[in-house]
């Protein structure tokens, strides 16, 4: 502090600005009339100056020990303080936005990267150092996900700018990476302009959008821990890099044409260097089949609208029946397929850009193979610059307005990311490749969500969110689950969070167990856990289980009940307690029980440390396993047996079933032979599927159930009579809903003649009422008035919506699956909260 300059004015009372002042003689002039004085000053003289006043005059050495005072109060308003910001905070602008506002408030000092998160040390007024702690509160940028600040202060150093320090390297990382993030708006601006140098740009990036989890090998999170350490920054990037003004300052994944990643496009053994993007799209408008490198993998992409090249994907493909999803360009093409409310543009648009379900319009003008007999359509919008591109921009011409966008891999297997890998899996099945030279560290799936109920349900976790942590509501050891066999995420947790994998697969394939280990490895390496409990599901056989055995080191691995883990995972992510109780309504497909016998219709009276079994379907059985889950029809046969129901001729499962294999059936049913008696609500779908005559044979999982819902959403308005389960108390064990009178009521109704839909309709409906009737018995019994809805069924939205409805009408607290699919893909969280609490 310089006091001898002319003019200089010393404020003395801190948050008083001009209240008390000491002022030279030639400042004090130009401040206040000094004639007021009693003595005329002389020179060299100081006048204090209170309220604009002066009011008194003080000689040079008075004034040397008030300048001496003002110093040491001075410094007294100095602060210097370290913080600690934890959460989402690297690959998300943080570092440009606290150097921003450490500048806005003139405070000098460092930020960094560290394992930990983002550490901010700044100095100068006191008032601008708490101003600056409550910014990083509240102002943080808009990926961010500041989950805690931690702050200390520390000893005067001075100094006059603020500088962005190296990244610490030390500790396990416990900060957390971000997801990839969509093509923001101005980066989008610039690849349509031709006189930015990033026009056309395949790759272009900020700090607010680009690829983020993908290309991340560890934290923290630099350019030099990702797959874009290979490609060296021009001149001109590393300008806007290092520029605090700049939309790039410090944006991991910047590049240009000059320096970043360059595309190329393979086609019969042959590389076509001159315009890939645009030959791309040509061979798309001819009905090729062309493998797109994206952020976490391969697509493979073909025009939505041309029926032959479609059917031929799917043919090479061995898809099988399942809905394909579609890319569109913008919103105004998605709403010429589909119809929106707000809810659903609002997710169809976010950063996340996941793909969305959404209802078909009749003149969607799709081919008819992209979704069949599916009311839904499965629509996304670009994600990346190249994906963009592939549209074309003005002038550019014509190519396909839809496009099919599908995982790179063959059914069953894993998405292919590796380029050599690439041209050899995927070689039966595309044209070409269209693949550039930035390296994908770990594979991610698109997601796949839709909005019902008022609320987001996803029915896949994967690009955009993963690995975005779930907070928990206690504390837990380092801890690894190993997910289920189907759908199969894994998750790491430690303390008060959890971090669930991108969506794996099933575990059918070594390919898929290979992914398994890897992504396990990535999440650790990301997060810092390292797992001292290994936990993974009560069923015997699972390849997951296996798996986590040979995970956990010679330590025992904690074994945890399937539908157990479905409503403790719903109750986790809705935050809780460790000793709270809930009515927990499991329906799935197939889960392995306590009594060795198929689950899947069940009603729990659970907590994080246990459950009771309190309810459930009537048992029927399950014949040669796997077989009655892709033969519908033997479902519906078992049904009709347990509800005393002759096998008509004319019943369409019956007469899809081969007279040999339904005289094998008849023996198995009336002896147990080779039968696993099952609760499953899904199997039960699927015979109601099957006796209505709407599917007898899958190719995909759950499609039966699938087709009943769309056919349920188009029956006619009006009083449908719902079908009646019979609930009946059982004084030794959990009480029974037979599904009996539904399936005789069915099976009538088929026979009658009744159109198809009225009998989806007034099934769901039953299901519904079920549901309701379950949740008021629990309550009668226990008091409890909070109901968990959990399980791959919940993936239904007509039966989510109706099941949420009527129990709210009935005063309950109703708990669905929001941040997490309903499906085995949100199991692992549930698995996490048992482990730890057993």
């Amino acid at each position: 502090m310089c006091l001898g300059i002319p003019g200089q004015v010393v404020e003395i009372v801190e948050g008083f600005a001009g209240q008390l002042a000491l002022v030279d003689v030639e400042g004090a002039r130009r401040r206040v009339n000094i004639g007021m004085l009693d003595d005329p000053p002389g020179p060299g003289a100081w006048v204090l100056i209170h309220m604009g006043f002066a009011v008194e005059l003080i000689d040079g050495a008075e004034a040397s020990r008030a300048i001496a005072g003002l110093e040491l109060m001075g410094q007294a308003r100095r602060l210097r303080r370290r913080y600690t910001v934890l959460g989402l905070v690297q690959g998300v602008g943080f570092r440009p936005f606290a150097y921003a506002t450490a500048s806005t408030l003139a405070l000098s000092g460092s930020v960094a990267n560290t394992p930990d998160g983002v550490v901010i040390e700044v100095e100068g007024e006191a008032e601008a150092v708490h101003e600056y702690g409550h910014r990083l509160r509240t102002d943080a940028p808009p990926l961010a996900m500041v989950m805690d600040v931690a702050d200390e202060d520390l000893p005067l150093q001075g100094g006059t700018g603020f500088t962005i320090a190296a990244s610490r390297d030390g500790t396990p990382a416990r900060t957390l990476a971000s997801p990839d993030v969509a093509i923001c708006d101005d980066c989008l601006r610039e690849l349509r302009d031709p006189a930015d140098r990033r026009y056309r740009h395949p790759f272009i990036t900020c700090t607010n959008c680009g690829p983020r989890f993908t290309i991340i090998k560890t934290l923290p999170y630099d350019r030099a821990t990702t797959t874009m350490a290979d490609f060296e920054m021009c001149p001109a990037c590393r300008t806007e890099y290092e520029n605090p003004a700049d939309r790039r300052f410090h944006a991991q994944p910047i590049a240009c044409p000059s320096c970043g990643p360059s595309l190329n496009l393979v086609t019969a053994g042959a590389r076509v260097s001159a315009e890939p993007v645009g030959e791309a799209r040509r061979l798309l408008a001819a009905g090729r089949i062309v493998a797109v490198k994206g952020l976490g993998g391969y697509h493979l992409a073909c025009d939505a609208r041309n029926a032959a090249a479609v059917a031929e994907l799917r043919k090479r493909k061995r898809r099988g029946g399942k809905p394909f999803a579609v890319m569109v360009a913008d919103l105004d093409a998605a709403r010429r397929l589909v119809t929106l409310t707000d809810d659903e543009e609002a997710l169809l648009t976010h950063s996340r850009r996941p793909i969305v379900l959404l209802p078909r319009r009749a003149d969607a003008g799709l081919a008819a193979a992209v979704a069949p007999d599916n009311p839904d359509l499965g629509i996304m919008l670009p994600y990346t610059p190249l994906h963009v591109l592939l549209f074309g921009l003005p002038g550019d011409p014509d190519g396909p307005d839809a496009l099919v966008m599908t995982s790179g891999n063959l059914a069953g297997e894993p998405i292919v990311t590796d380029d050599d890998d690439a041209l050899l899996r995927l070689a039966e099945i595309a044209d070409a490749w269209l693949r550039h030279d930035r390296g994908i560290r770990v594979p991610c799936d698109d997601s796949v969500s839709r909005h019902v109920a008022g609320a987001e349900l996803p029915a896949r976790r994967s690009r955009g969110y993963a690995p975005l942590p779930i907070a928990l509501p206690f504390d837990v050891p380092p801890m690894l689950a190993a997910g289920a066999d189907l759908k199969n995420t894994c998750a790491v947790a430690a303390r008060r969070y959890a971090w669930l994998s991108q969506h794996i697969g099933d575990m059918d394939d070594l390919r898929t167990i290979d992914a398994l280990t890897s992504s396990a490895q990535h999440l650790q390496e990301l997060t810092g856990v390292r797992p001292e409990i290994v936990v993974a599901d009560l069923h015997p056989d699972y390849r997951s289980g296996d798996w986590a055995r040979r995970r956990a080191g010679g330590h025992a691995v904690r074994r945890v009940q399937h539908h157990h883990a479905h409503v403790a995972s719903v109750m986790a992510e809705h935050g809780l307690g460790p000793d709270e109780q809930v009515i927990g309504i499991a329906f799935d497909g197939t889960g392995y029980g306590t009594d060795g016998a198929i689950w899947g219709g069940e009603m729990l009276i659970a907590d994080y440390k246990s459950f009771r079994r309190a309810a459930r379907l009537a048992y029927v059985p399950l014949a040669g396993g796997d077989a009655s889950v892709r033969r519908p029809y033997r479902m519906a046969l078992a049904h009709l047996h347990a509800a005393g129901v002759p096998w008509h001729p004319d019943l369409p499962a019956v007469v899809a079933c081969p007279p040999a294999e339904r005289d094998l059936l008849a023996r198995q049913f009336g002896t147990g032979a080779g039968c696993a008696p099952t609760s499953s609500m899904g199997r039960l779908f699927d015979a109601v599927a099957a006796l209505a005559g709407v599917r007898q044979i899958v190719e995909y999982e759950a499609e039966a159930a699938i087709v009943l819902e769309g056919l349920a959403r188009v029956a006619p308005a009006g009083h449908l009579h719902p079908y009646a389960f019979e609930l009946c108390p059982s004084p030794d064990g959990p009480d029974v809903a037979d599904a009996g009178p539904v399936i005789r009521q069915v099976a009538l109704d088929v026979l009658g003649g009744v159109p198809v839909p009225v009998v989806a309709a007034r099934f769901h409906a039953a299901v519904a009422a079920l549901i309701v009737q379950l949740a008021e018995h629990g309550r009668d019994e226990t008091g409890l008035d909070v109901v968990v809805l959990g399980g791959g069924v919940f993936q239904n939205a007509l039966l989510l919506g109706a099941a949420v409805r009527d129990l709210g009408e009935r005063g309950f607290t109703v708990l669905r699956p929001r941040l997490l699919p309903p499906n085995d893909g949100g199991i692992a969280l549930g698995q996490l909260v048992i482990g730890a609490s057993a």
